[in-house]
């Protein structure tokens, strides 16, 4: 079934906001043969929606079926509609029904004038952390990151940080290749790291990298097994020509990026999926949990365990401790 993605627009939204996101989605969809988004573009009042700029839009009704993600944009007429409690108690409603709940540039005022963002780290414009800190003190305001997520909350930074923001949601529900060639469809750059740790290690490299096709052929095949003079046939080199170059071209070695690749996987799928550990493991690669563990506490310096936990703590909750050596 088709995910449904809900983008709510109002009076004075930004065009780019709005748009952005929408067309990652939608190009996910069509290299996907149409089997992944459903896109809605609605309001709480149907009808001609004018945007910032003069751009007019017609505004869908809002569905009253499932909705996978919502995701609200920003633009200078937020500060106006954020005082409307229908549409907040709306935004309110929307993300209950909803897996996950987004926003763009300064659409964080609207999440947070729903309540939403309390207790949360979360990021909107630069020019505007200032005073979404000065407004709601009991949020986490980051100035820095491109997107923070917080458990089923994701907030993002400005204008085409939605369009990393829908890139990053895009490679939790479809993997890492897709994402890569949404982003070489888009001809954007693709280096620019979210609010959490380094994304994925494909999406990390430059659409033009000698080996693209290659990392995007391995993110499709991770579970399977994969030896260097597997992915050295495949790229059509002697194995030792092979390492060199791949090597100078990547900064890794086959084999640790095929860890790496295998490693971005298997953290997706434990934030995302929520899966058991052994089945992480055997589908990002690794045939056993054990040794999973292992290379995600070598990668990341932090036990399998305590990763999971992070995901699930409520904003009251404290931390696990740091990690420790062994």
């Amino acid at each position: 079934m088709k995910r449904t993605v809900l983008l709510l627009i109002y009076e004075g939204v930004q065009p780019i906001d709005v748009a952005g996101p929408m067309q990652a989605f939608a190009t996910a969809d069509e290299e996907t043969g149409g089997t992944s988004y459903r896109i809605v573009v609605a309001s709480l009042y149907p009808g001609l929606v004018g945007f910032a700029g003069g751009l007019q839009v017609m505004g869908a009704r809002l569905p009253r079926g499932p909705i996978h993600t919502v995701l609200i944009p920003g633009g200078p007429g937020v500060h106006a509609v954020r005082r409307d409690p229908a549409l907040l108690a709306a935004v309110r409603r929307l993300s209950s029904r909803a897996e996950r709940t987004c926003s763009v540039c300064t659409g964080a005022f609207l999440l947070a004038s729903a309540g939403l963002l309390e207790g949360r780290p979360a990021v909107t414009h630069w020019r505007a952390c200032a005073q979404l800190a000065a407004e709601f003190p009991a949020i986490q305001v980051q100035d820095d990151p491109i997107w923070v997520r917080d458990g089923t909350i994701w907030t993002s930074a400005g204008v085409t940080a939605g369009i990393d923001l829908a890139l990053a949601l895009i490679e939790m529900d479809l993997g890492t290749a897709i994402a890569l060639r949404v982003a070489r469809r888009l001809v954007i750059p693709i280096r620019r790291a979210g609010g959490q740790s380094q994304h994925s290690e494909t999406l990390a490299l430059q659409s033009d990298n000698q080996f693209g096709p290659l990392l995007e052929w391995i993110g499709a095949n991770l579970s399977q097994p994969l030896t260097t003079d597997q992915l050295a046939d495949r790229a059509g080199m002697a194995p030792r020509s092979f390492h060199r170059h791949f090597l100078a071209s990547t900064g890794h070695t086959p084999a640790t990026m095929v860890e790496r690749l295998r490693l971005d996987h298997a953290r997706l799928l434990l934030e995302v999926a929520h899966l058991p550990l052994d089945v992480v493991a055997s589908r990002s690669g690794f045939g056993s949990a054990e040794r999973l563990r292992r290379a995600f506490k070598r990668r990341f310096n932090i036990p399998t365990r305590d990763y999971e936990r992070r995901l699930t703590l409520s904003p009251a909750d404290p931390p696990p401790a740091p990690a420790s050596g062994g």
